[in-house]
């Protein structure tokens, strides 16, 4: 009975959600990250986009991510990129809407391409956010998001 209890009252607390992983990845010309559905594959071919940069148009961001005892029509993800070109730091926020197309997880991407991608310069670190109506839920950091500060 009190374990019963115990679990309603967690479910009666609200939302939970939790980013479970963050692939950086970079996009080529046609916006592929991979040339065929296959996790060798695709490393194969990030290897690569890495080693041809003229190759590449944009950079990508897949998030895992689950939540449940949410407003779905309210979910968005925050990426937030640190770049170096030279020798500045760059910054950009990226936020798109995010729908539930698993049955445990889902995925999202958040995309830097063309121009701004160009400007951006290599990526250093990141931080991702998943947020139900502008209120964070989740989040997860690379190990070096917390080790930079910021310049004017």
């Amino acid at each position: 009975m009190m374990v019963w209890w115990l679990a309603s009252v967690a479910a009666a607390t609200g939302a939970e959600a939790k980013v479970l992983k963050v692939l950086p990845q970079f996009l080529d010309q046609k916006g592929r990250f991979a040339l065929a559905p296959s996790l060798y594959e695709r490393d194969a071919y990030q290897f690569y986009l890495r080693k041809h940069p003229k190759d590449r148009l944009g950079l990508q961001l897949a998030v895992e991510w689950k939540a449940k005892g949410v407003d779905w029509s309210k979910l968005s993800l925050r990426a937030e990129l640190r770049g170096a070109l030279g020798n500045s730091l760059r910054n950009r926020t990226l936020e798109v809407p995010v729908k539930k197309n698993g049955w445990f997880s889902s995925w999202s991407e958040c995309k830097i391409e063309g121009e701004q991608y160009q400007t951006f310069g290599e990526l250093v670190a990141w931080r991702v956010t998943l947020l139900e109506a502008g209120r964070p839920i989740a989040q997860q950091e690379s190990f070096l998001w917390s080790g930079f500060t910021k310049r004017p």
